[in-house]
């Protein structure tokens, strides 16, 4: 089946998605890239622009990814890939061919990589990033999320293309 371009306006269910069923983050090429399974991140408005945010860890194989590519590219999947999307989120790049081992066929689209086998596939393009630091949570969040310090990078991508089936 074909991608269908689409208006961010035309998103549904995003929350459960992202909260519940999870996205692959990817950045690079079809040739070379990574992803990694994620629960965190959203999608609004900011500086006048649809947006995306995701959170990377920089111990993470995807951080090198996404910090030097100017787009990512955040695809989300059918239930039926939720193999595929643990094993994304339980092995590292470093140590084998994610892809390949979790079934999923990487594509070139408009200047980052996606997936043939996502639902939906959100390109963005980087506008700004950010690390988060102790001094900016409430105790809580840093004894639950960081118990070992390794605070994650936000990125906010503008998104210049939503793709659809």
């Amino acid at each position: 089946m074909e991608f269908k371009k689409i208006l961010t306006t035309e998103l549904d269910g995003v929350f459960e998605t992202v909260g519940k069923r999870h996205f692959l983050l990817a950045a690079g090429s079809a040739a070379d890239c990574n992803m990694m399974t994620c629960s965190w991140g959203g999608l609004g408005v900011l500086w006048d622009k649809d947006v995306s945010f995701v959170f990377v860890r920089p111990s993470r194989h995807t951080f090198g990814y996404v910090e030097n590519e100017l787009k990512y590219s955040v695809c989300l999947f059918d239930d039926e890939y939720k193999p595929a999307l643990n094993f994304c989120g339980t092995h590292s790049g470093r140590d084998c061919d994610k892809a390949q081992e979790a079934g999923l066929t990487p594509i070139d689209l408009d200047g980052t990589v996606a997936f043939a086998e996502a639902r939906t596939v959100i390109v963005c393009e980087k506008l700004y990033f950010g690390d988060l630091t102790p001094e900016q949570f409430l105790e809580y969040n840093l004894r639950r999320h960081y118990p070992d310090g390794d605070y994650h990078r936000m990125y906010i991508g503008e998104i210049k293309a939503v793709y659809t089936r």
